[in-house]
């Protein structure tokens, strides 16, 4: 996947460039652009290029964030690798090509290339994992790479080759290329079309989704599905979708997809999992065509895109022929092997000759030459075209990109040499030339890379290329030859750095192919405008652009304003003991008043007249300040000279930072009738207080009141107006406390009423905290007795949601707890919600914020100190833990190894998960002693094996030997079966037509001259994909090997059952790959 770097602090250059966009996303894969993509097409030289190799010595030794390579230079300019060696704020290692002198360079400037990235494979050079972008680079953006480039357990797994000798080799190969100003090119105006907004690794959506867009009679049939003004977009696909192409249609700057993937269901995470193209466009399309139904546009999606084939077995010396209709909606040519598109339909459509051992059985005639195949009956209106190019390399074990030459011509001719595509069925008269509507490009390798599309939307000979916010006009040399693949020999334009030229595979090449048939054009690419839209979705539309206009022009006379925040004595009331309990105002919610900035300021205090009712003479403005100790205070009033200034020459007094706020306070003073009065003079002596009074017995803390007192003077001074303001008797003992700070911990002091203010340091904005001198029997009914006791708890408290792990999604009970509570606090709590008497026996695990899933590993038994550890992930804090019960203590079973088996009966066609729980030094050998005694076998003697299996692949089969401790059962599923042991000499034997078990026995016996008495404990199955049925003395063995058309010998055999007296051979442990997410559409 590739991403700029998340937003890192501590340094300016690694800043992801802020949008335009309203919401306030921040697209984290900007739109690549290549050098011609300009509107004139202009000629681009052969690109300098180079590779540069850095070997990192002592890596596990490196404790800094990150590390800078050594400076290399290509094409005149200036680079270097970034790497962060412990992931930046992930568990991947991130890797970066960086400007190397970004912050030297004059301003605008800008350079594009085309760069990969490796960490080299020091075993296994082929095991070498590389990625390839490209980018345009700029003041904004002076790096560009993969965040998660490799996970760090692989990399600093010594076994796997990456860190060799305590040293990593990274390679980067940079091509250079020239490009025009970026930033103020303007899609809309230059090609009429505007662009998709990538939300992470959603480049492979956004080039599928333009090219649905531009195929006109798609676009008017979602818009003809039925939508009501009272559907949300975020919870309807087909309204999402309407929304979506409305604003490609009229919108004027770049479209954001937010709402369509959250139709999908998806959430955050999803729209950083890049996937596959043709698996999206197939679950969409299902998806549509399942919403469609019971509309006036059902059945629009088979309109379009189905097509159907027959596949046929026909005899050459019978008159006997079986043939089986299928549609598609998409097809999957085959690249490798092919030089474009006709050579893989004459693939499609090969014929095969069944013969030899290979003979079809055709039903009465007995086996039978024949040849089988498949020929079209009709294809589509619009014809997509999978080109195959990843494929699974058995013999690497992994998956691999294709990158070879493959062309695909501008008009397809499917009746061409007479048919030869199509069925003796097929309609002849209709025409099936087909002319080329767009091309979906693949830039990159199999780990990920960048998608983009190339479209003539109206079938003209001006073609545009669709890159992620970012389409341009482009030549049809662009879009044929360059995207067909192969290699380039790139000149060395560095000869002491690099003396051999290297050849530059073409990681861009065609993916998907978008025909549209001749003779169906003119319904296809049919009119739409704004009567094929819903009244409805009009007007919400219409006023979303003009809410949105609105933020654009507000946001664009902001420097012109100044937003004055003024916090009274009734928000500190309002705020304080319920959304606040330290300090004194949350500033966001207090009234907000947007002032010009020539606006004079007693212009001002007049708005402020009118908005509070307070006459000008009885405002008295304080200005706020941030203390070191990171608490904000009004710290003094204004004065006359700055209230005779306009208002924004005060924010400049204000704050130092460039901040286009002023937070003010207003002190209205108010007289026994409550109606204001003037504020009282204020000396240098004297200082303003705010109080607030703390309860201990209801525990609750509130606002009383604030009083200008004498830096001279002494809190018992003030005693009995505190008790006023507090509701108590003049004499009522009570207690003062100064609150300090709370961050990173509480701070607040005990004050001796004797002690003047000046003494106790007491200034302008503090705040003073008092209660009532409580009685020390009452103290142990209280959780917290005093002010620091409940401020500390208060500080230290938090929410906790609680889920089972069973049910993730789910929010089961909360809790409230304290920061600072232990491991054993915590599940005594949980235990005790819950009504279970053991503590030791709840086992809970963190929340991943960022996949707002369970992370994989539960927490150990005392694995954490505190509460406030279990919450933390990376840089972030949830309120999410998952619990779940187990049947024996923690503690006991960390010392046991929990495996999840499947075990799949060797006769029955059932699957029973079994959960084998043993000491983790246990064998997989052991394990299947476990399950033994648990499962029902088909005979005593038989002997079980564990495979590892993912995405109904087998990768693995466990030796005995292999220790249970690594074994993973949580990505990939563990199935244990009876093991059909293969050994001895395979042989041919002929069986006729009636024969039964028993005759054909006397054969075998005599072939392998077995005596007697071993050969009557001989068992025979017939065996179909290393599945056994055991047979009886009567049943007719040629019969079970007719049940169905086979064309490999292998595939069914006669297994002989018996004692192996052979040497056994350990099995092979396979490498095994991961595959990406499947796309799903939840909704």
């Amino acid at each position: 996947m590739m991403t700029t770097p998340p937003l890192d602090q501590e340094d300016e250059e690694m800043l992801v460039p802020h949008s335009d966009v309203v919401d306030g996303t921040q697209p984290m894969e900007v739109a690549q652009v290549e050098p011609a993509s300009t509107v004139e097409n202009q000629q681009v030289e052969e690109p300098p290029s180079m590779k540069f190799t850095w070997t990192i010595e002592k890596f596990s030794r490196l404790n800094t964030k990150k590390h800078y390579s050594d400076i290399f230079v290509v094409g005149g300019y200036k680079w270097r690798i970034l790497i962060f060696p412990k992931g930046n704020n992930v568990d991947h290692l991130s890797m970066y090509l960086d400007v190397a002198d970004s912050s030297a360079l004059p301003y605008g400037w800008s350079r594009y290339a085309q760069f990969s990235l490796a960490v080299v494979n020091q075993i296994h050079h082929k095991y070498s994992i590389r990625k390839d972008t490209q980018h345009q680079f700029n003041a904004r953006e002076s790096d560009w790479g993969f965040t998660s480039f490799m996970p760090l357990s692989d990399l600093y797994d010594p076994s796997r080759g990456y860190l060799v000798n305590d040293t990593v080799v990274v390679e980067a190969e940079v091509a250079v290329r020239k490009i025009l100003d970026y930033w103020s090119y303007d899609s809309k105006k230059e090609t009429g079309y505007v662009g998709l907004k990538n939300q992470g690794a959603t480049c492979y959506m956004n080039s599928l989704l333009q090219t649905l867009y531009h195929i006109p009679y798609f676009r008017k049939a979602v818009y003809h599905m039925p939508t009501t003004e009272n559907d949300m977009p975020i919870g309807s696909i087909p309204l999402a979708l309407q929304s979506l192409f409305y604003k490609l249609q009229y919108n004027y700057t770049s479209v954001a997809t937010k709402e369509l993937t959250k139709s999908f269901g998806w959430d955050t995470y999803d729209s950083f999992m890049q996937h596959d193209v043709q698996e999206l466009n197939r679950v969409l399309c299902e998806k549509l065509e399942d919403k469609m139904k019971g509309t006036v546009v059902e059945g629009t999606i088979q309109q379009l895109f189905e097509g159907h084939h027959m596949n046929y077995i026909e005899c050459i010396n019978v008159d006997y022929k079986s043939t089986r209709r299928e549609s598609f909606y998409d097809l999957q040519l085959d690249v490798k092997g092919c030089r474009d598109v006709y050579a893989s339909f004459d693939k499609y459509v090969e014929v095969e000759r069944l013969e030899g051992d290979n003979k079809y059985h055709a039903e009465e005639h007995g086996l039978q030459d024949a040849k089988k195949g498949v020929l079209f009956i009709d294809f589509p209106p619009v014809l997509q075209l999978q080109l195959k190019r990843f494929e699974y390399d058995f013999m690497r074990d992994t998956m691999v990109k294709i990158n070879d030459r493959y062309e695909f011509p501008l008009q397809l001719d499917l009746d061409r040499e007479d048919g030869k595509y199509l069925s003796p069925d097929a309609d002849r008269s209709v025409r099936n030339l087909y002319m080329l509507h767009s091309v979906l490009v693949h830039s990159g390798g199999v780990h990920g890379g960048h998608y983009y599309a190339f479209i003539r939307p109206t079938l003209s000979d001006q073609w545009y290329k669709f890159d992620d916010e970012r389409v341009t006009k482009e030549d049809m040399k662009r879009v044929l030859e360059e995207q067909y693949g192969g290699e380039e020999e790139l000149p060395q334009t560095n000869p002491g750095f690099n003396n051999t030229p290297f050849k530059f595979t073409k990681y861009s090449n065609a993916y998907m192919l978008v025909y549209i048939r001749e003779s169906d054009k003119d319904k296809i690419i049919c009119n739409v405008d704004e009567k094929d839209i819903a009244e409805h979705l009009r007007m919400r539309l219409k006023k979303e652009q003009e809410e949105k206009e609105d933020r654009r022009r507000y946001k664009a006379q902001a420097h012109l304003y100044t937003i004055i925040k003024v916090a009274r004595d009734e928000d500190l009331l309002e705020q304080i003991g319920k959304d606040i309990y330290f300090d004194l105002v949350d500033h966001d919610k207090v009234r907000s008043l947007r002032i010009q900035k020539q606006t004079s300021f007693l212009a001002f205090k007049e708005e402020v007249a009118k908005e509070f009712g307070i006459p000008l003479q009885y405002q008295r403005f304080w200005i706020w300040a941030k203390r070191q100790n990171h608490t904000y205070r009004p710290n003094r009033p204004l004065t006359p000279q700055e209230e005779a200034q306009s208002v924004g020459q005060l924010r400049e007094v204000s704050s130092k930072a460039h901040n286009a706020e002023l937070k003010l306070f207003l002190e209205v003073e108010r007289g026994q009738d409550l109606h204001p009065i003037p504020p009282p003079d204020k000396t240098r002596d004297d200082i303003l207080l705010f109080f607030k009074l703390y309860d201990p017995e209801k525990g609750e803390l509130c606002f009383v009141g604030r009083l200008l007192v004498k830096l001279s003077g002494k809190p018992i001074d003030y005693i009995a107006k505190l008790n006023q303001m507090a509701g108590f008797s003049p004499d009522e003992e009570i207690e003062l406390y100064e609150e300090i700070k709370f961050e990173p911990c509480v701070m607040c002091e005990h004050l001796d009423k004797r002690c003047s203010f000046r003494l106790s340091q007491i200034e302008d904005g503090d705040i003073i905290c008092f209660q009532k001198s409580s009685p020390i029997q009452s103290e142990e009914a209280c959780r917290c007795p005093d002010v620091p006791s409940f401020l500390e708890y208060v500080h230290n408290r938090q929410i906790v949601r609680f889920r089972s792990l069973e049910r993730p999604k789910e929010d089961d009970f909360c809790l409230e707890l304290s920061k600072i509570h232990t491991y054993d606090d915590v599940v005594e709590r949980v235990a005790y919600k819950i009504g279970l008497d053991d503590p030791s026996k709840i086992r809970l695990t963190s929340h991943n914020c960022y996949s707002q899933q369970p992370k994989p590993q539960p927490i150990k038994y005392r694995g954490v100190e505190h509460l406030s550890e279990m919450l933390i992930h990376y840089n972030q804090t949830s309120d999410i833990l998952y619990y779940e019960v187990l049947d024996i203590p923690l503690p006991e079973l960390q010392g046991l190894k929990n495996l999840k088996v499947a075990f799949h009966h060797a006769t029955k066609d059932e699957v029973v998960i079994h959960n084998i729980r043993l000491p983790k030094q246990s064998t997989v050998g052991d394990v299947i002693d476990e399950l033994k005694t648990k499962v029902e076998l088909s005979h005593p003697n038989a002997e079980l094996r564990l495979l590892e299996v993912f995405y109904h692949k087998i990768y693995k089969i466990f030796p005995p030997s292999e220790k249970i401790e690594n074994i993973n059962d949580q990505y990939w599923t563990l199935r244990a079966e009876e093991q059909i042991q293969n050994f001895g000499e395979p042989f041919f034997l002929v069986i006729h037509e009636g024969e039964t078990l028993a005759e054909v026995k006397v054969q075998i016996q005599k072939k392998l001259q077995v005596p007697d008495e071993e050969f009557s404990k001989w068992k025979f199955a017939f065996m179909s994909l290393s599945r056994p049925e055991y047979l009886q003395e009567s049943d007719i063995v040629f019969n079970r090997f007719q049940r169905r058309d086979v064309y490999g010998a292998w595939e069914q055999y006669l297994g002989l059952e018996h004692s192996d007296n052979t040497p056994k051979r350990a099995y092979v442990n396979q490498n095994r790959h991961t595959y990406e997410k499947a796309v799903k559409i939840y909704n």
